[in-house]
């Protein structure tokens, strides 16, 4: 075989060696499982939704972790982040400190502060506490006005008002703080009274016959229901 013969063969073979292996390459790369669509997709971070709180969202599959997103407070976290709500104490004493004298009133605190503070400024704060929640039973009963104001001006039931109006206090004073302090204790209702559900009261020096249900008597006072 000539020089030019056997070049060319080799050549030939050379060539065909190349595509054989050309060809099983190919289909080695055919015969292997695709890449899922699905999985291609959770790689590509999802559009958020028009009002979502979410700040990233992916798709289920991805294996990265999927952002949470900001879910409401539930009602006990709510309640305290409330400012408004009263503070927790072991003994009436303990929460009348703990309570933050009010910088202004309301009209119907100042009325319920009044009563507490013109019935019973002298006595204890179970007592003061026991005529403020004589005037909130009033006015949620359905049977008296619906407001601490009007129970308090109701004629003929609080001997302090006159000519339908409280007497002027001192606003500085430490009794009238207390009462306001008080007063904000019975309208929430943070501390129950020892004669609770009470709706009527007098002083322990006269004796009317009212026919009503005795509870207790709490220092000058005598409550009933």
């Amino acid at each position: 075989m000539s020089k030019q013969l056997r070049i060319a063969s080799a050549l030939s073979i050379a060539a065909t060696l190349i595509t054989t292996l050309f060809s099983t390459a190919s289909s080695g790369a055919a015969a292997q499982d695709p890449v899922p669509s699905h999985r291609l997709e959770a790689m590509i971070p999802a559009k958020e939704a028009p009002g979502s709180s979410a700040i990233i969202s992916y798709s289920a599959d991805a294996a990265f972790p999927v952002d949470e997103r900001v879910l409401p407070q539930d009602e006990a976290t709510a309640a305290s982040l409330d400012d408004t709500a009263p503070p927790v104490a072991t003994s009436l004493a303990d929460l009348v400190d703990a309570t933050p004298a009010p910088e202004q009133l309301s009209d119907e605190l100042r009325c319920l502060a009044g009563a507490i503070y013109f019935e019973a400024k002298s006595e204890t704060m179970a007592g003061q506490l026991a005529v403020g929640r004589v005037i909130v039973a009033r006015a949620r009963s359905g049977r008296f006005p619906a407001s601490y104001c009007g129970v308090v001006y109701q004629p003929s039931q609080f001997s302090f008002v006159r000519g339908h109006s409280i007497p002027a206090v001192n606003p500085a004073s430490r009794d009238w703080i207390k009462a306001t302090k008080i007063a904000m204790i019975a309208d929430h209702g943070s501390w129950k009274s020892p004669v609770e559900g009470a709706m009527f009261f007098h002083a322990a020096r006269v004796s009317p016959s009212w026919g009503k249900v005795r509870m207790a008597r709490i220092d000058n006072h005598i409550f009933y229901r």
